[in-house]
């Protein structure tokens, strides 16, 4: 409970981890305490469960666990807790293998050459691994796969939004609860840090950052150094020899080993370790439909380590929510409206999709400014450009971290890009099918060029053309960032109640439409446990 003594928290988190540690040594995919731990087979009835271990989910998970609500989260991934050949669970992003990628036989990443040679991307076995890219047209959405979700593939730069962008992506949402209580609640749970401005200044890990800082205030940019989830004392022990690597050893977008407080770590064994919170991965929900007593009942596929299902399951809850991310909720939702399990639900669905803005492109150096060859993966710095006619840009320092000098800076950046693009159910694929058009991405492209053509002005300094397959410098056919397609407001109410069918909440990224102007991960958190307060109290009876 918030309000709860250190050392509660702290037995409960032990409890948690304790949990993960024996569902390891038992070969599960499943985490729980005591007796839940020992059963091989769902049941048939929950009073809560929830789908997706993100953000969203993961908040719910333990808000509902500490009310005494019995409650059981399923996740598609897979519970990373098995180390792999190289005794380490995950891999890093010069050697990936199988446990890099989701259910493919080669990796993707949004760098796709280098000096246009096909140098960044390797074949692997097809297993599931824990970084997903979802193909549809023009867009590609990359998402985290296993306990955890996003946050253990992550960048972990814990950004809240300026509150006019607030206002503007939430504008029922009030600020000041937000900024008072919600914000704080969650960078708290969350474990957000920040760097040493005078460790930043002098490590060698950092040349990279500190040279786009430079490159950005010539041309009259501020930056700042931004907080984060990686604990920056572990990074300096890793620096001085003194702990194992992993921002240091290339690890982060296919999972840390160290230093990351991803949500495994956090919210989700304060979860498990109230007693009251079952995970189990692996596990595909596929459709809901709603009983005429009210029994919410999803259908669930059990799924192997190559994707292979084994058996096929209906579990029925009071209370269902959903934390699948704006993709995997939008999907369930329309294909349950579509094949009519859920006929009642909103029209506004799959509306309000947007990218956050998301542009990634690299300048080239001069041989006199080098980036350096050693570079950690979590990025600390980000250049606020506020005043862009085009829109106010947010670009990280983003590491190229490729063992060797390269010269090469690289930019990811986040507009306010306000195109938003819409889902719509294929009965012929069974999915989800994104409508956006590759103009749409156009907003974003002209407003990171309005921010980085005085840059390179002012540094003599030109956009690299050989990163991403062709000759363009702007990539703009990903994002990181989904967001929209259940918006708060219109496809819900007001805190994430589903229009059309009671007891089903929302509570991930797609409730925010289309851009947030940050990073979102810590605005989907605080927005998650603002609803999530509101519906214990008001539908389920228990107050904070």
């Amino acid at each position: 409970m918030i309000g709860m003594a250190n050392s509660d928290l702290s037995r409960r988190r032990f409890l948690g981890l304790a949990a993960v540690q024996s569902a390891a040594a038992l070969g599960l995919e499943r985490i729980a305490l005591g007796s839940e731990q020992d059963s091989d087979s769902l049941p048939s009835f929950v009073p809560a469960l929830v789908v997706g271990s993100g953000y969203g989910g993961a908040v719910s998970a333990l808000r509902l666990g500490e009310a005494g609500v019995r409650t059981l989260v399923l996740e598609e991934g897979k519970l990373w807790n098995e180390p792999g050949p190289d005794g380490e669970v995950f891999c890093s992003v010069l050697d990936p293998d199988r446990r890099s990628t989701w259910l493919r036989t080669r990796t993707q990443t949004p760098l796709g050459t280098f000096l246009w040679l096909d140098v960044v991307n390797r074949d692997i076995e097809r297993f599931t691994g824990v970084l997903d890219r979802v193909e549809h047209p023009n867009m590609a959405i990359y998402q985290g796969r296993g306990v955890g979700g996003g946050s253990l593939v992550n960048g972990g730069m814990a950004v809240v939004p300026e509150r006019r962008a607030l206002r503007r992506a939430l504008p029922t949402v009030s600020p000041e609860s937000m900024y008072e209580r919600y914000f704080p609640r969650a960078r708290r749970q969350l474990g957000v840090n920040e760097i040493s401005p005078a460790w930043f200044e002098h490590t060698e890990w950092y040349r990279y950052a500190r040279v786009a800082r430079r490159h950005a205030n010539r041309a009259g940019l501020d930056s700042v150094l931004v907080p984060n989830v990686y604990d920056f004392a572990h990074m300096r022990r890793e620096a001085e020899g003194e702990a194992p690597r992993s921002a240091l050893a290339a690890e982060v977008i296919y999972g840390n080993n160290y230093g990351k407080r991803s949500l495994d770590r956090t919210y989700l064994a304060d979860a498990v370790g109230t007693g009251n919170v079952r995970i189990e991965s692996l596990r595909r929900v596929r459709s809901v439909r709603r009983e005429p007593d009210g029994t919410l009942v999803v259908s669930v596929r059990r799924i192997d380590e190559s994707g292979t299902v084994l058996e096929s399951r209906e579990v029925g809850c009071r209370w269902l929510f959903l934390g699948a991310g704006s993709n995997g909720t939008t999907e369930l939702l329309l294909r349950s409206r579509e094949t009519g399990s859920l006929p009642e639900l909103s029209e506004h669905l799959g509306q309000g999709w947007g990218t956050n803005g998301n542009v990634m492109f690299g300048r080239s150096n001069p041989l006199w400014d080098p980036t350096g060859g050693r570079q950690s993966t979590i990025p600390v710095v980000g250049i606020d450009d506020r005043n862009n006619p085009h829109g106010p840009v947010f670009a990280e320092s983003v590491p190229l971290p490729a063992g060797v000098e390269t010269f090469v800076s690289l930019h990811l950046a986040i507009t306010e890009n306000p195109e938003r693009g819409r889902f719509v159910f294929d009965s012929a694929s069974d999915s989800a099918r994104l409508l956006w058009d590759p103009d749409q991405g156009q907003p974003s492209v002209t407003a990171a060029r309005a921010t980085f053509d005085p840059v390179n002005r002012a540094n003599g300094t030109i956009y690299r053309r050989d990163l991403f397959g062709d000759t363009r410098a702007f990539e703009d056919r990903f994002t990181y960032h989904p967001l929209g397609g259940c918006v708060l407001g219109a496809a819900t109410d007001g805190h994430g109640r589903v229009r059309g069918c009671p007891g089903l909440y929302v509570t991930d990224g797609s409730l925010i439409p289309g851009a947030v102007g940050v990073n979102p991960f810590v605005t989907i958190t605080a927005l998650a446990e603002r609803n999530v307060e509101h519906v214990l109290a008001a539908d389920i009876g228990v107050r904070r």
